[in-house]
């Protein structure tokens, strides 16, 4: 999926435009990588991270999207609820942006405080698609003392995993109704899609 000039749009992003700019994937959420990421999400196995984000620098057009990133820029992890967060321990998307900041020295800050998750939802995994994309309507929301940061910029938006795009293209749509300007989804895995 992509905006730009040159990208191929999936058949799903032509019927109705996503809230990306684009979205670039370093895995198949296929064996092993599958194993390995519930390992990382679920096991507390967050030591992962720096290795995950040496992958997604090695995936098509992340490092150039990094490199894209000005100091008033923003990477932005996918928030988890507050419970989720607590059952978990770690925001394994947090852990992600971290590393991927940390490991390409890039101009654009991570925070994990911008984007917010404010409303617990069901896990996506239980759900067909369309009840993933009722499940996390409105569930995210930009920081509302912070939005007018996000004013004309660009954000990296960063995930573990791509499944229906629900969940970013939600997280997406806030940062767009905020001001952000561009928008890339980078996820560690993406599955094939429907």
């Amino acid at each position: 999926m992509g905006r730009g000039s040159g990208e191929l749009l999936c058949g799903g992003c032509l019927r109705q435009r996503p809230p990306l700019d684009r979205a670039l994937a370093a895995v198949p959420y296929a064996y092993p990588w599958s194993t390995l990421i519930t390992r990382y999400k679920f096991g507390g196995q967050h030591g992962w991270a720096g290795f995950f984000a040496g992958l997604l620098l090695g995936a098509p057009g992340v490092a150039q999207a990094l490199q894209e990133l000005q100091a008033e820029d923003w990477i932005v992890p996918l928030p988890l609820s507050a419970q989720r967060l607590q059952t978990r321990g770690f925001n394994q998307a947090w852990e992600l942006a971290s590393a991927l900041a940390s490991e390409s020295q890039s101009r654009g800050h991570a925070d994990a405080r911008l984007l917010l998750r404010p409303r617990h939802t069901l896990p996506q995994s239980k759900l067909g698609r369309a009840a993933r994309l009722a499940n996390v309507k409105g569930a995210f929301q930009v920081d509302p003392l912070r939005a007018s940061g996000l004013q004309g910029r660009r954000v990296l938006l960063v995930d573990d995993v791509m499944t229906s795009g629900a969940s970013i293209f939600s997280a997406a749509q806030a940062l767009r109704d905020a001001g952000a300007a561009h928008i890339t989804g980078v996820v560690l895995a993406r599955t094939p899609s429907d």
